[in-house]
């Protein structure tokens, strides 16, 4: 763990947290964060499918491309869904994970924002393409918040050239018992 002397102040992804070598996020707050978005994502989506209407579900694309872009290059401490997510998990313990697997996914997700925002506006594609970029973003937010899987995460953990060490559940460093075999949570 570098001194604090030789820390950078604050890393504009993630903190600094005593023992760990690397900013780090709570996978809580961004559960917490995905749920939130997941929930207007998931009201825009349906409101455009059942009504033809897709006034909602552009709003809704620009507001999460806005949230992924603060993410992104303002920093995790200012964006408001984030904040309202850690608020939300205050009286839980943290569980730290290593920012930058989460920069992949948050930037996957601004991606999907991005083009799906362009299919509708200028591009003036069918709405069955936008709402089929918009279901896979809701699809992957409903991973994140209810199984705790990133997309993201699963492709750095795969693709990168520096393994994340850090990742929700432990799923860095743990390998479940072959199938057929049964857990246990006693010790050898």
């Amino acid at each position: 763990m570098p001194s604090p002397s030789e820390m950078p102040e604050r890393p504009t992804i993630g903190q600094w947290v005593t023992g760990v070598d690397v900013p780090v996020v709570n996978e809580r707050a961004v559960r917490a964060s995905a749920g939130i978005l997941f929930l207007g994502g998931f009201a825009a989506w349906m409101w455009a499918l059942a009504t033809g209407d897709l006034q909602p579900m552009r709003a809704f694309g620009m507001v999460f491309a806005v949230e992924m872009l603060i993410r992104l290059v303002i920093g995790t401490a200012y964006t408001p869904t984030l904040l309202l997510g850690t608020l939300l998990t205050r009286a839980q313990r943290p569980e730290w994970v290593e920012a930058r697997s989460k920069v992949l996914a948050w930037s996957l997700g601004l991606g999907m924002a991005l083009v799906g925002c362009v299919s509708l506006g200028w591009l003036g594609l069918p709405a069955v393409i936008a709402q089929a970029i918009c279901g896979g973003c809701l699809l992957l937010l409903y991973l994140e918040t209810a199984f705790g899987f990133c997309a993201g995460c699963a492709l750095a953990r795969r693709f990168s050239r520096r393994k994340p060490e850090l990742c929700a559940g432990d799923t860095c460093t743990y390998t479940p018992p072959p199938r057929g075999s049964k857990h246990s949570v006693l010790k050898d």
